[in-house]
């Protein structure tokens, strides 16, 4: 199974602050003194927070048995932070399970940190109540508890959205087989959009694999798509009657929060902008510099090792992880034309040029003049259907940036040959320039 997007993989786990897992024994409709028909299913969504791991919102099922007074909530987004947490984070190779919580201690946890908690009660029958409730049961159990989480393809609401889908016998998924409004990476912009910084290093990060096009079905990786779905849904049922699939839903708590907007913030024109200026800025310093001023090489400097830390560390991480990890999302990455390990050595030669090395000119102009060709390639193969990846936006921000320094680095070449030459004219004698009558 594939598996991706590390620095997001763990991001819904975090929300387990909910409520802690219940170690009590098992629930009555797990043992199978419950009744279908007093069994109550609720799909319950949890709204996006305020830090980067609770962005995405969450989602869970409760089951209730009303007769005997049993209630217990059902996550899937627990991953354990131990000694060997970090080197699976990296490798792509995390693995979640699922718990049960307090539905009480849960709700009361969201409301104190201001998000939603909106519930809808499934229109099942009891047959397909007892079902969802025994498989949770099932599922929490220490032998069948633990998944190997995907963020887009099998996380803590897809298990949610594959549940029902299987009560229903396939009706979700049928429904839901139409096209998406958006593409992942699409969707994946909007939820970060409440941090810029953030949502451009994970664009630069993911690979075309989250651009295609994807049915409603996929969408539903996301609490609040899987909410919208099962909502405007209509079930057949036993007597081959329709039905909405959700009989009656309300809102626990109503926070005061902005939803996620409906549609990715438009970044591309802005990136351009600034790109456009830092390039400018290089060649600025540069023709400042032409008679050998400190100041202007000392800045000249300081922008190539700020650069080489911003851009070249992800272009560094991005090509590890292609090579050596299990997270596809970033394998064969465009965005690696732009930004990779070589730009990670302009820091070093940029502290360098701030103490007026000339080695480290010499160096810097191959770098960019590199950085330059490759970045031009990544834009020339975009004529082709295999690069197909949505990073138009890195394309205007970046690129700039490289023909601005390769442009920066050639004309202070050129005034030192410049000045250079004018130097020697001075030295030479008056009477070699005299020809002889």
């Amino acid at each position: 199974m594939p598996r991706s997007a590390p620095w997001i993989a763990c991001l819904l786990g975090l929300l387990l602050f909910a409520a802690p897992a219940l170690a009590a024994s098992p629930p009555p409709w797990g043992t199978g003194e419950s009744k279908g028909e007093d069994l109550v299913i609720s799909l319950v969504t949890f709204s996006p927070g305020d830090d980067v791991a609770s962005w995405w919102g969450h989602g869970s099922l409760v089951v209730e048995d009303k007769r005997l007074g049993a209630a217990r909530l059902y996550n899937y987004g627990m991953f354990s932070f131990d000694s060997t947490m970090l080197g699976r984070y990296a490798m792509g190779r995390l693995e979640f399970w699922v718990a049960e919580a307090s539905v009480a201690g849960t709700y009361r946890a969201y409301r104190a940190y201001n998000r939603d908690v909106r519930v809808q009660e499934l229109n099942l029958t009891p047959v397909q109540r007892e079902e969802i409730g025994r498989l949770l049961a099932t599922n929490v159990l220490p032998e069948n508890r633990e998944y190997l989480y995907h963020h887009y393809n099998d996380n803590c609401v897809t298990r949610l959205r594959d549940m029902v889908d299987r009560a229903i016998g396939g009706q979700l998924r049928e429904a839901d087989k139409a096209p998406g409004r958006m593409t992942l990476r699409e969707h994946t912009r909007r939820y970060t959009a409440v941090s810029a910084p953030m949502s451009v290093l994970l664009d630069f990060l993911m690979n075309d694999e989250i651009d295609r096009p994807v049915t409603r079905w996929e969408e539903a990786f996301l609490p609040d798509e899987l909410e919208r779905q099962v909502g405007s849904l209509q079930v057949t049922g036993p007597d081959g009657q329709k039905a909405p699939l959700v009989a009656r839903s309300w809102e626990f708590y109503k926070s005061d929060r902005k939803p996620p907007p409906e549609e990715p913030p438009n970044y591309g024109p802005w990136m351009l902008l600034l790109g456009l200026a830092i390039g400018g800025s290089a060649v600025g310093l540069a023709y400042w510099g032409r008679r050998g001023a400190r100041l202007p090489r000392v800045l000249l400097g300081l922008e190539q090792v700020v650069l080489g830390l911003v851009l070249g560390l992800p272009g560094t991480v991005l090509m590890i992880m292609w090579l050596f990890t299990d997270h596809t999302v970033t394998y064969r990455n465009e965005n690696l034309f732009l930004a990779n390990p070589l730009t990670l050595l302009v820091a070093p030669l940029g502290l360098m040029l701030t103490w007026g090395s000339a080695r480290a000119r010499s160096g810097l102009r191959f770098l960019w003049r590199t950085l330059a060709a490759t970045g031009t390639l990544g834009l020339a193969l975009k004529l082709l259907p295999a690069f197909n990846q949505d990073n138009w936006r890195l394309i205007a921000f970046i690129l700039p940036i490289s023909l601005g320094f390769s442009g920066a680095f050639d004309l202070d070449r050129l005034l030192a040959q410049v000045a250079s030459g004018s130097r020697k004219s001075e030295r030479q004698p008056l009477s070699s320039t005299l020809k002889t009558p």
